[in-house]
């Protein structure tokens, strides 16, 4: 960018959350156009200035702005909407947009609101650098059911439901289904929710318990581990996938994948760990006859 347009420059945002949805902002008095996306004016976006550094030091920086139905809603922001999003901040300026550099490239980190506005941290690329990484060997399997290490194909008959909400309590905490009589009791427990519409859509859920028969007229009842960030509707559709508590009789009784399964399902335990020598049968630490 040219330094005798120093004064025609403006910072623009923007944010693509994981539902897809990508939303420009901009500190400019004018709406701005480019690379597909309009940068609206009228969010009361700022930014502090950039720290940046060489090798692997994380970039960071914060954007504060007011909450806005047009923008940032704390409705959104509460439901966890914009929890890892990723973020791109230009300088351009703004009597040529073609006249821009990219200053930042990252994902937000912990929103903070308050008073109508909001405080975000804005986390770089390095930042997964510092997390710890390496594999746990336990006796229980660490994939996810249907990602790739699992390889299961989630789409198979029995294992996915689609109905819609009967009643809601606990701010969406606990769910009021049909009866859903072809699966097993307990057969959704350890799986997740998947809100297809109304005021939670996108959202997701995991499913803590799930008792058939226990629910309000004999409904299906489905206890999450915590309630969505926006409360469902009863009528609102969703998608509740079977649940898998990780162990290897679950992967080859429930799931028939035991040739993926991820653990290590012999790796001995805490009470093998825990023995002590015994004089009063084979375990006393000397040869076997």
């Amino acid at each position: 960018m040219s330094e005798e347009r120093a004064t025609t420059r403006a910072r623009a945002w923007a944010l693509t959350r994981a539902d897809g949805v990508v939303m420009g902002f901009t500190d400019h008095d004018g709406d701005l156009v480019f690379e597909g996306v309009t940068f609206r004016a009228d969010t009361g976006m700022t930014a502090r200035a950039l720290v940046q550094a060489t090798g692997l030091s994380v970039d960071n920086t914060e954007a504060a702005g007011a909450l806005r139905d047009g923008g940032l809603t704390e409705a959104d922001i509460g439901a966890g909407r914009y929890d890892g999003a990723a973020l791109v901040i230009w300088e351009v300026d703004w009597t040529d947009v073609s006249d821009r550099r990219v200053l930042f490239r990252g994902a937000l980190g912990e929103i903070t609101r308050a008073g109508g506005a909001f405080q975000a941290e804005l986390r770089g690329l390095t930042e997964p650098l510092n997390r710890s990484g390496g594999r746990v060997f336990g006796a229980l399997c660490p994939a996810v059911l249907g990602d790739g290490p699992c390889r299961f194909d989630l789409t198979t008959p029995g294992f996915v439901a689609e109905a819609a909400l009967l009643a809601v309590q606990e701010d969406g905490a606990v769910l009021h289904l049909p009866p859903l009589e072809a699966f097993a009791p307990g057969w959704f427990a350890e799986g997740r929710v998947l809100f297809a519409d109304g005021l939670a859509s996108g959202l997701v859920g995991f499913v803590r318990r799930d008792e058939p028969g226990a629910g309000v007229d004999g409904a299906r009842r489905i206890t999450l581990w915590s309630a969505p960030g926006a409360v469902p509707l009863a009528g609102n559709a969703l998608q509740i996938t079977a649940g898998c508590d990780k162990r290897f009789v679950t992967c080859r009784v429930k799931f028939a994948n035991q040739v993926n399964f991820q653990g290590f399902p012999h790796v001995p335990g805490d009470d093998w760990l825990l023995a002590v020598p015994r004089v009063d049968g084979p375990n006393e630490g000397g040869r076997r006859p």
